[in-house]
């Protein structure tokens, strides 16, 4: 069937995946951990299941949208699902570099806050279908400037969910009149964010906010059904990953400036929860070097 073929372009450079496009009748794909050295895209259009990603766990329902950054762990279960999967390489288009354009670093990647997936509503799937159609035209007959083509039409795609995502999960809660809870969230994210590089456990930041450490644990697990520990871990780890590729910095710059005194240490952290090294990773995923465009 013509809507099952597979799109794929390779990068000529190095022979690696730049792009991929293709249809999925049933789990068999992500049926198993995946951790890629690409940014996915996976459109869920009938089914639903439960998403194992980092340290939770989420249900699912039909017209689901996930949104998964390099080597992110993941994995779907269920029986029943039909969609398409995006798949794209930090080569082919880097959201960091292309952030001022499609804002969707912090939306559908890289949010540790919100659950990696929204639903896709009538008009979004209208627009994304069309999207994805004009993708596999382009790619069965190229012709001048291929790539700079399929980049707008990923542009296109990554701005239009960006856009729903963020309306249906707003980053920032409002303040209720009813709760503290709220309240405390918006200051620990705001902490986290200026503090992440120096202040490493649940205990630093519950002195920060004045309150009990198991008080703070209960409100972040009912909010964002991840303890503190993750939450530490998952922000210096997307801001290692983000120095790992856009910047020429030693593992051990890296390392220091992110609060590890030992490489090694950090080095084994890294490893621990990317499941290779930084090295490994810079290898991989690529080496944007931005400061040098």
């Amino acid at each position: 069937m013509a809507d099952q073929a597979v799109f794929t372009l390779v990068n000529e450079q190095n022979g690696n995946l730049a792009f991929k496009l293709f249809s999925f009748l049933d789990n068999s794909y992500f049926d198993h951990l995946q951790r890629n050295n690409y940014y996915s895209l996976i459109w869920v259009k009938e089914g639903s299941g439960k998403l194992k990603t980092n340290f939770s766990e989420y249900s699912f329902e039909k017209n689901s949208l996930f949104s998964f950054a390099p080597y992110q762990p993941f994995m779907l279960s269920s029986k029943l699902v039909k969609g398409v999967a995006i798949y794209f390489h930090a080569d082919f288009f880097c959201i960091h570099k292309h952030q001022t354009e499609v804002t969707c670093n912090g939306v559908l990647f890289n949010n540790i806050y919100q659950k990696p997936f929204f639903q896709v509503d009538d008009v979004l799937e209208g627009s994304l279908d069309t999207v994805i159609q004009q993708i596999k035209a382009e790619i069965q007959k190229p012709g001048l400037a291929q790539y700079e083509l399929l980049i707008s039409f990923m542009k296109i795609f990554l701005i239009s969910a960006s856009r729903v995502k963020a309306h249906q999960q707003p980053e920032s809660i409002p303040p209720s009149a009813t709760t503290k809870e709220p309240f405390i969230l918006q200051k620990l994210k705001d902490a986290i964010e200026k503090d992440f590089k120096s202040k490493h456990t649940p205990q630093d930041y519950a002195i920060l906010l004045n309150i009990s450490s198991n008080a703070l644990a209960k409100i972040i697990k009912t909010h964002f059904n991840k303890t503190l520990t993750n939450l530490i871990t998952e922000r210096i780890i997307v801001e290692a990953k983000r120095e790992l590729y856009l910047t020429n910095k030693s593992v051990k710059e890296v390392a220091y400036e992110l609060g590890y005194d030992d490489e090694y240490y950090f080095s084994r952290f890294f490893k621990k929860n990317v499941n290779i090294s930084p090295q490994t990773y810079r290898e991989t995923v690529g080496f944007g070097k931005a400061e040098m465009n």
